[in-house]
């Protein structure tokens, strides 16, 4: 733990990583409230639930590439600060918009604002990183920022069908409103920027350079390295099987808890919270020991056990509909998938040029985000027709063939060594 206590002690880290802790438990409510709201409207139609979420995603499309561009040009803290001021103005509103149920038009289209809003926010974040610690402390900054998702995990969704049960859908939006606004405020504070910013001086030579240079040549020169970059294109690979496969289960696995569990809200976040301290714990360890094996074989075998994991999971609860039983495996499985995005986030970082890394994260959002976002619905279409359970073992079963013949196979490819 000694690392990690270094690491936290750098102030302008540490303002980063409680930042993103507050706003992402937010964003739990925020998940929890849509589920409750779409719930209590259509039911628990798959597609129905799918449809909102895809508004969440489509961002990533449009706004994701321009979005790399720019944050590379601007003050990395200045535009996380922004994104998060709007975001929390947006999401005190949509509750205004509950009175009238039949048209949901104008809350699709604040989603979708917000998450664009987000796309800006992300690679942001992602990016600077590097420049808020030191090289040898890039791993370990990554587990940590990776855990900010686990904590919120456990103390978002472990809470929130609960406080949505209690508050109802329009308070778990006035709660992520205001953790918007406490993530800005850490945001605020930090002190020292970006390498890659433009200040008030330097106005007049952005302009001379957007003259020279536009945006989008600026995101081909992107698409370009990232091609360019074995090893990023492998990370890309891999980034974009694991969210195809996040995407194929997310919506069918809530339905899945609801029907075998007979709960809404209560349980699923439960278990979530439960799949979060699994996370939280195989991040401690792989920041912790990760250094000593090599990050590709990290993903490989973290592959295999995630589908294993994931058959007993679905195969087990479908014959045991226990809660005990669920919470264990939901816990190993979040133990088994931590390792992956730590050891991805951190070969990026170490393959990639500052001056890069805006649009890098970017691109990596667009795969992730097409991946989740095309095997969500296909997913989500076949839950109509075929058991969830049925969808969930195929699922474990195609992530672990693909971790077990790329470990097999891995040293065939020198760059991976």
């Amino acid at each position: 733990m000694t690392k990690f206590t270094k690491v936290l002690k750098n102030r302008n880290f540490f303002l980063l990583w409680v930042g993103q802790i507050i706003s992402q438990v937010g964003d739990r409510l925020d998940q929890m409230a849509l589920i409750a709201f779409i719930s209590s409207r259509e039911g628990t139609s798959t597609l129905d639930i799918a449809k909102i979420l895809s508004f969440t995603i489509i961002p990533v499309f449009i706004i994701g590439p321009l979005a790399g561009a720019y944050v590379d040009r601007w003050d990395r803290r200045r535009t996380m600060f922004i994104s998060d001021l709007l975001r929390a103005a947006l999401v005190f509103t949509i509750p205004f918009f509950f009175l009238n149920r039949q048209n949901l038009i104008p809350v699709y289209l604040i989603v979708f604002i917000i998450f664009s809003i987000g796309r800006f926010f992300v690679p942001a974040k992602m990016s600077i990183i590097p420049d808020l610690v030191d090289k040898k402390d890039i791993l370990i900054a990554n587990s940590l920022v990776n855990t900010t998702g686990m904590i919120a995990a456990i103390l978002g969704f472990g809470v929130s069908g609960i406080i949505v049960e209690w508050l109802k859908a329009r308070g778990g939006f006035y709660l992520d409103a205001f953790s918007f606004l406490a993530s800005g405020t850490c945001i605020y504070f930090i002190s020292r920027r970006s390498s890659i910013h433009l200040g008030f001086k330097e106005v007049g030579k952005e302009i001379v350079e957007v003259i020279r240079k536009s945006v989008l040549a600026e995101m081909k020169d992107g698409i370009l390295y990232f091609m360019r970059k074995k090893d990023i294109r492998f990370t890309a690979a891999i980034t974009f099987v694991l969210f195809s496969a996040l995407g194929s289960v997310y919506v069918v696995v809530i339905v899945f808890v609801q029907q075998t569990l007979n709960s809404i809200t209560k349980d699923l976040g439960l278990l979530v919270m439960f799949l979060g301290i699994g996370l939280f714990v195989g991040s401690l360890l792989y920041g912790r020991f990760g250094q000593r094996v090599s990050h590709y074989k990290s993903i490989f075998t973290s592959l295999i056990l995630s589908g294993v994991m994931l058959i007993a999971f679905a195969a087990m609860l479908e014959r045991y509909p226990s809660f005990q039983l669920a919470a264990l495996l939901a816990f190993w499985l979040g133990l088994s998938i931590a390792p992956i995005m730590i050891a991805s986030n951190t070969i990026i970082h170490n393959a990639s040029e500052s001056e890069m890394r805006g649009k890098i994260f970017s691109s990596l959002e667009i795969v992730m985000h097409l991946g989740f976002l095309l095997f969500m619905l296909l997913s989500s279409y076949l839950a109509e027709r075929v058991a969830p359970v049925l969808i969930l073992v195929t699922v474990g079963g195609i992530i672990g063939i693909v971790g077990i013949i790329s470990l097999i196979y891995h040293r065939r490819i020198p760059w991976l060594e």
